[in-house]
């Protein structure tokens, strides 16, 4: 795709049009699975539906890759917005597949090794890919959010820092001389140390001056001789290096330098920057068209409407009057108006409808005259039995198998299919070269919102006029008719008075407050911060390969940092980012990060933010020390938290160490503190919001099990539990850390053996050794000293690991979570389903063992 763009060295429109048109295919052969001709029955295997699932999963992975760079680089606005709708979709069934895995294996996390081997894909292509458009088409917004927060956190004298603070400890006289001593006598003997070499410099300078030139010459094939030897010697060398190099780099022992940017990759990077330019100006002139085309069509065509759609309804209200005997009532604005009668219903099936209604009417009042009030009641037992049994009999079909449940997002995907293969699947666009945008579909667009509008209008002058005619139609009927719907409208209005309940309204306690003000406020209060620029990408952490292998085995397996992010990217950036995917997917209100300390929780919150360009407010216990106190100021702070957060949404609310907020019992040290005054509250808050509000309540702890575990689970119902990282992530970790600190990764630094070493280690462990290791004077060392993988072991060995206790009350903490509770108790029931299977062929064993001995007397 690229190489097409760098060999023409302009932007190739044909080829994401290529693109587009393989993911439209491959997304229409899988709707064809999802929507089979036969109806599947309950299937009763779980690792085949599992297997299913996951087939589904990864096909609409590589459709959402596709599909997401498409929308980043083509250049049509009309096109952009269908790849958008389809791309929503995508998205939204991508997160409810997520959701069936994790019900069907009451976990989180899933091993795809065997399906990924069946589609031949690799382990990077499970990778979720996150849209682009997600903060480059709000670039501007954030840019003035950002110049907002800079303008008044200087306001306010505030200076954010995210490094650790570095704690200053007072020191004794003796100790301060001692440092003093050790510091002079280090600075004097570097000055000795220079002195003596340019003494023994200028010795060496003083012995050459004075020794005889010799006047010897030697003979010329013996200097030939002498040069040849040092010569083939020196290359020889240089080439075994290079060979036992390279040797390294192809066994994996020893990455590859990374080169510069090649002319062909600077010069992609700046055709998509290029691309992305045309995008925009191509948009602004659409939406300048949109105006002048609508206006346009209002002037010329709206009249011609307005006198079409007028002789259709009359011709109706003639039809209907012909087959019924009587006006009908033109449909209300809610159900549609005109649009529905014309769109769904001919006069001949109004005039059977309104018959049929009539007979249903007659039949239950003559069977109220009959029979009374008995037989209903009679009806009604019979009806709690049936239900009883019906329910019963669903019980049992939900434990024979399992069916997919109906889709939210099915359907946009389809409407996106059908709107692709009827404007845009046969278009030819070979001479919209710079591709602006289709002037006649956006007329045909255009005359249908007139129409609309129109329509409204007309809808009300055809009501008015079938009143009329009504009344000089049939002025006795209409008048009996009206004394008996006066009536009856009266008793029901009084009726509807009774039966109507006032709901509470929520008090707005900021009302007399703008949102700025607000924001201005948090700002000032060290509620609202400034989230750190990373990327979900800097998050490191390798594939499981062993997962499918483990779990066959009846071993549970750890899952892998490259499963946590996926998981951030499903449940935290997808539903931030698209407020379509949001409305519809399996609503996640509160996301709990577990794990020790070290694994990336606080990093993975600011990447939330980053990737979605959301603002972040801390919440902490830590944070709210102090401020806002008492209930009534609580509740203030709270309200005042998420009404910011539902105006300027996206919003991450970060609660760290939210195990604190639900302490069994709060330390002495930290009654001060009060850490649970959020819980109560929080709970009531989180209920107020909806599937609109694009809000995202995260909690991060380090010690989940000191934490009351029933209220802890109402409020983060979506866990993730980290673990620290295994061999292989460790090992891209250090080559990562080192490469990013500047180090050279030679022969002598073993990063295999550093990798077996820090098992138990976190990543901030091997981040801090780093930092420790690589001074500025360690680096300007390496071309005469390389590094070592003994150098990292002393400031290792002065951090405690993550112990084998520890990650154990974690898993067991873990498995008394109702997920967790719910995968314990499905284990148990495959061991019992194998023990009564064990049973059961002992048994026949037995029975058959008897028979064959019977069969031998007989034949005896």
């Amino acid at each position: 795709m690229q190489s097409e763009v760098i060999l023409t060295g302009n932007p190739s429109h044909s080829s994401y049009t290529r693109m587009w048109a393989q993911a439209q295919g491959a997304l229409e052969d899988l709707l064809v699975d999802e929507f089979p001709p036969i109806a599947q029955q309950p299937m009763k295997d779980r690792l085949k539906v599992f297997q299913g699932l996951a087939t589904f999963y990864l096909k609409y992975l590589q459709i959402f890759r596709s599909l997401e760079a498409v929308y980043d680089q083509i250049g049509h606005p009309q096109k952009r917005r269908v790849v958008r709708h389809v791309l929503d979709g995508v998205m939204g069934r991508l997160l409810e597949l997520k959701n069936e895995m994790v019900e069907l294996e009451f976990s989180e996390f899933h091993y795809f090794d065997d399906v990924l081997q069946d589609l031949k894909l690799t382990p990077e292509d499970l990778e979720v890919p996150i849209p682009k458009y997600f903060v480059r088409e709000k670039i501007r917004v954030l840019r003035d959010r950002e110049k907002m927060l800079a303008h008044i956190m200087a306001k306010g004298g505030h200076i954010e820092h995210f490094e650790q603070v570095v704690s200053v400890q007072t020191m004794s006289l003796e100790e301060a001389v001692r440092v003093l001593q050790v510091c002079e006598r280090a600075r004097q003997g570097r000055l000795r140390h220079h002195f003596m070499k340019e003494i023994r410099q200028a010795e060496k300078e003083e012995m050459a001056a004075k020794s005889p030139t010799s006047t010897s010459t030697l003979d010329p094939d013996q200097a030939a001789t002498c040069i040849q030897k040092v010569w083939l010697g020196y290359r020889q060398r240089k080439r075994t290096k290079r060979e036992r190099l390279e040797e390294f780099i192809f066994l994996g022992m020893v990455p590859p330098e990374q080169p510069m940017p090649s002319a062909a990759q600077l010069k992609a990077q700046q055709v998509e920057a290029t691309r992305r330019l045309v995008q925009e100006e191509n948009e602004a002139e659409y939406q300048g068209v949109l105006v002048s085309v609508k206006e346009s069509v209002r002037f010329v065509d709206g009249p011609d409407i307005r006198e079409t759609l007028q002789e259709q309804i009359r011709q109706w209200f003639i039809e209907c009057r012909d087959a019924t005997g009587k006006f009908p009532d033109l449909p209300s604005t809610e159900e549609g108006g005109s649009a529905a009668i014309f769109a769904q219903k001919t006069p001949e099936q109004v005039a059977a409808e309104l018959a049929a209604k009539e007979e249903e009417k007659e039949k239950r009042n003559r069977w109220k005259d009959k029979n009374g009030g008995k037989e209903q009641k009679e009806k009604k037992k019979d009806k709690k039995v049936k239900n009883k049994r019906k329910k019963g009999e669903e019980v049992v079909e939900e434990q024979k198998g399992w069916k997919m449940p109906p889709s939210h997002f099915l359907p946009t995907v389809l409407d996106g299919n059908k709107m692709y293969k009827d404007v845009w699947q046969g278009r030819d666009e070979r001479q919209n070269f710079l591709q602006r945008f289709d002037a006649q579909l956006v007329r045909e667009e255009k005359r249908m919102e007139v129409e609309e509008e129109v329509r409204v209008q007309v809808d009300e002058l055809m009501r008015q006029e079938v009143k009329n005619l009504k009344l000089t139609v049939d002025r006795e009927k209409e008048k009996k008719k009206k004394q008996k719907g006066k009536k009856g409208s009266k008793k029901k209005k009084k009726k509807g008075k009774k039966s109507v309940k006032k709901k509470k309204k929520v008090k707005d306690l900021t009302a007399d407050r703008t949102i700025e003000s607000l924001y201005e406020e948090l700002v000032l209060e060290g509620l609202l911060i400034r989230p750190m620029n990373i990327k979900l990408s800097e998050y490191i952490g390798e594939f499981s390969y062993m997962g499918t292998t483990l779990r066959q085995a009846d071993i549970e397996p750890m899952p892998s940092l490259s499963d946590v992010r996926q998981l951030i990217a499903l449940y935290g950036i997808l539903p931030l980012g698209s407020q379509a995917v949001h409305e519809k997917a399996p609503l996640i209100k509160a996301l709990l990060l577990a794990g020790p300390a070290g694994v990336g929780k606080r990093m993975l919150v600011h990447t939330l933010c980053t990737e979605t360009g959301a603002n972040l407010f801390n919440l902490s216990p830590g944070n709210l020390t102090g401020k806002y106190p008492g209930r009534s100021c609580l509740q203030y702070l709270l309200h005042m938290v998420f009404k910011v957060a539902r105006q300027l949404q996206p919003s991450v609310i970060w609660i760290g160490d939210a195990e604190k907020t639900f302490y069994k019992k709060v330390p002495k040290p930290e009654k001060e503190m009060e850490p649970k005054r959020l819980k109560k509250d929080l709970v009531k808050v989180l209920k107020t919001l909806k599937c609109e509000d694009r809000v995202l309540v995260v909690g991060t702890t380090r010690r989940p099990f000191e934490a009351d575990l029933k209220p802890f689970c109402k409020v983060y119902k979506k866990i993730i539990l980290i673990p620290r990282p295994d061999y292989a992530s460790r090992l891209v970790l250090w080559r990562e850390f080192l490469l990013g600190g500047g180090a050279h990764l030679t022969p002598s630094l073993d990063l295999s053996s550093l990798a077996k070493v820090t098992d138990g280690y976190t990543q901030g462990h091997i981040l801090q050794a780093v930092r420790l290791v690589l001074t500025q004077r360690r680096l300007a060392q390496q071309t005469t000293r390389p590094l070592t993988a003994a150098e990292f072991i002393p400031p290792l060995a002065r951090q405690d690991p993550v112990y084998k206790e520890e990650e154990e009350a974690f898993k067991t903490w873990y498995t008394r979570t109702p997920l967790g509770k719910k995968k314990v108790r499905a284990v148990k029931a495959i061991e019992d389903e194998g023990a009564l299977d064990k049973g059961k062929n002992k048994q026949d064993n037995g029975k058959k063992t008897v028979k064959e001995e019977k069969s031998k007397k007989k034949n005896k």
